[in-house]
């Protein structure tokens, strides 16, 4: 028999167990000190451990925090709100509880790309440092020193050492961590009080290597996103995840979203739920009114629409096959085809099917055959349909230039059809990079012969087509200076094909064998130039998309399934936006952009014409029409770009004639950019392409 006492001590160790927290439930908050660092606040919620200070008569939440950001040993801390006391924690292990008279502080370790400090220098054996108080850079260590008294030391044995490149000092163990190189190691710079940084000081000119924008922090991992259409220019980007901003799972009838405004920087969080639709892993496409069309995924038959001009998404019809991980691309005839998606619903090779806004319906293609394009991987045909590099051509036709080693052309009018079109390479390349920088020339780089645990390719090749149906034309490029599995490919107003992030052994859920140094490949000179590296690695789940003022966002990477024993570092909710070097002057001053005063028409018929008016008459002005684009997986298949060539000018008035194929220009929205003499390019205007 237990006694009443023995019965309550066994309830309040029950309570005390399901009580425990390791999110915080009520409305956390940010708070940044006057170190610059940051710190999570989380009312209503207590640390139960040792305490090594008590300070009365404190004011406020904000005011305790103030204190823990002035004491170097302080990452964890308590406020009384009910008696006005500021307890300082011990760095040892702690129990997070609900509390209705205290609010928790603790140390946010966030990811940074830039000192949040007063960066100071430091000069040794010849080597320049740039030192930060109170960051890590985690991963890349090569080894650690002990006994080591100052920063300087710490800073002096670095620059002694052939291989260290940045090293990390700890004063409370008197510790030197030496750290590699990011070209070989992923290193990644993040907050953190226990630390001091000495980053060796590597020059990267703009003007030549880019720049790299600080962190933009979102409410979500962005694993797939667009631009929104708006005129006379896009400011919006919106970004998605799964059911859940950081994880996923199967079909849960819902999709988060986050729209960021790249002008003024402004984020927002929504959950989309009246479609009965989990968009995670789907494929996207947009049509020539705007609408952008999301197939499948975790809800893997269900369509849904987002329509521009409402911001709103609306139900579409169910697809014939339930898919993920397919690919799906707008058709010359403005129809949206779509071919495998083994990830979800029946584990099988799913032939294609094509949508037609018309009819709202969807017609299976039983002729549109996926065997030819199925991939050979280790984990077997859930694996072995995924993201096709597709390209709408003329007459309705469609080019898949990989990531099979085969390339086939299919056919949508009718029962469907395909034709093979010869072999790219003697390797698969599933997850690779691909985009068509000029009509029917295709870049396409990287991948890896299987999904997931074999190593990255650095391959590269240009495919030409001509006619429909007919052999496509491959051409070995100078491979990449990185091997890339899951990297994102963007095409830029200029031609060149800008490619962020990857792994060099392919691993999804994690940071390992991260390249953050990204490479510009140049198709009309055939050459690779490295540009400024990245602070995040950008692998599996990430993405990277052109912006309307000729910058590239990239973001993302990592959303692991619920309950999944993913490394929770490799979450990635941010990005960055990369300036390319066109948009400076070779000083590194900020070139000067030319500017579009008018356009005589937003909507223009395919063999159209139009009136474009420049602020200031000009020479060797370049235009050229980049459709938006939607990205996930790597997959990005509705960019494109038109370099627009029949152009006649009086005085500061350009008037174009457009290409009179719809294979070419295929129907929908794009940025028509102006650029100069240098390649500096205008801020887009949104036009809209129709047949």
């Amino acid at each position: 028999m237990i006694d009443l006492a023995t019965a309550l001590l066994i309830t309040a160790a029950f309570l005390r167990t399901t009580l425990a927290l390791d999110a915080c439930p009520n409305g956390e908050k940010i708070y940044t000190g006057a170190s610059g660092m940051s710190y999570k606040l989380c009312p209503n919620s207590d640390f139960l451990g040792e305490t090594v200070q008590i300070r009365g008569n404190v004011n406020s939440l904000e005011e305790c925090a103030a204190m823990c950001d002035g004491d170097k040993n302080c990452y964890r801390g308590v406020y009384d709100h009910d008696y006005r006391y500021c307890h300082i924690k011990a760095q040892g292990a702690m129990r997070w509880e609900p509390s209705q008279q205290f609010d928790v502080i603790q140390q946010n370790f966030k990811d940074i790309a830039r000192c949040p400090g007063q960066e100071t220098s430091y000069s040794s054996n010849g080597k320049n440092y740039k030192i930060c108080r109170s960051s890590d850079l985690r991963g890349g260590t090569l080894q650690i020193q002990w006994n080591v008294n100052s920063l300087n030391d710490c800073a002096d044995r670095c620059a002694r050492d052939g291989a260290c490149v940045h090293a990390l000092w700890d004063a409370t163990y008197k510790a030197c961590h030496f750290k590699g190189s990011q070209e070989t190691n992923t290193i990644i710079w993040s907050l953190n009080k226990q630390f001091d940084t000495i980053r060796l000081d590597l020059k990267f000119p703009r003007a030549t290597k880019g720049e790299w924008s600080d962190l933009v922090w979102l409410p979500l991992i962005p694993v797939a996103g667009y631009v929104v259409p708006e005129f006379p220019s896009s400011s919006r980007l919106l970004v998605f995840s799964a059911y859940k901003p950081f994880e996923f799972s199967g079909p849960m009838k819902q999709t988060v979203f986050g729209d960021y405004n790249f002008n003024t920087g402004q984020t927002s969080l929504r959950t989309i739920a009246n479609t009965q639709h989990d968009m995670f892993c789907p494929g996207i496409s947009s049509l020539q009114d705007g609408r952008i069309l999301i197939q499948g995924g975790s809800d893997a038959s269900v369509t849904s629409f987002y329509n521009p001009s409402t911001n709103e998404f609306t139900r579409g019809p169910d697809l014939g096959k339930a898919r993920g991980y397919q690919s799906s691309v707008t058709t010359s005839d403005n129809k949206i085809f779509t071919i495998g998606g083994a990830w979800s619903g029946a584990r099988e090779g799913k032939d294609g099917e094509v949508y037609d806004p018309k009819s709202n319906t969807w017609t299976p293609l039983p002729g549109a055959k996926v065997g030819p394009m199925l991939t050979q991987d280790n984990a077997g045909i859930w694996r072995e349909d995924n993201h096709a590099w597709l390209f709408a051509w003329r007459n309705g036709s469609v080019f898949q230039a990989g990531p099979s080693k085969a390339q086939n052309w299919y056919g949508t009018a009718g029962q469907g059809s395909q034709v093979g079109a010869g072999i790219r390479d003697d390797n698969h390349a599933m997850c690779g990079i691909f985009a068509m920088y000029e009509p029917g020339k295709i870049f396409s780089s990287g991948g890896s012969t299987s999904y997931s645990d074999v190593a990255s390719l650095t391959r590269a090749h240009i495919t030409t087509i001509d006619k429909p149906y007919q052999p496509a034309k491959v051409e070995r490029m100078p491979d990449m200076a990185f091997p890339r599995g899951y990297a994102n490919a963007v095409v830029l107003p200029d031609g060149t094909v800008f490619i962020t992030g990857g792994q060099r052994w392919v691993k999804g859920f994690q940071d390992t064998d991260s390249v953050v140094y990204p490479e510009l490949f140049n198709p009309y000179t055939k050459q690779w130039r490295t540009l400024a590296p990245e602070a995040i690695p950008r692998n599996y789940h990430s993405i990277s998309i052109l912006l309307a003022d000729g910058r590239v966002f990239s973001g993302g990477g990592g959303l692991c399934w619920t309950g999944g024993d993913c490394d929770p570092h490799a979450d990635h909710p941010n990005g960055q936006i990369f300036s390319p070097p066109y948009l400076f002057n070779s000083d590194g001053s900020v070139a000067t952009r030319p500017v579009i005063s008018s356009v005589s028409a937003r909507s223009i018929k395919v063999g159209g014409s139009f009136t474009i008016n420049m602020s200031v008459s000009a020479l060797n002005l370049k235009f050229v029409l980049v459709r938006m684009g939607s990205v996930t997986h790597s997959v990005n298949t509705d960019q494109r770009r038109i370099p627009l060539t029949n152009v006649s000018r009086s005085g500061p008035n350009y008037t174009v004639s457009l290409p009179n194929d719809s294979g070419v220009l295929i129907p929908g929205m794009y940025y028509l950019f102006v650029s100069s003499a240098n390649g500096t390019p205008s801020l887009a205007r949104t036009m809209q392409i129709m047949l």
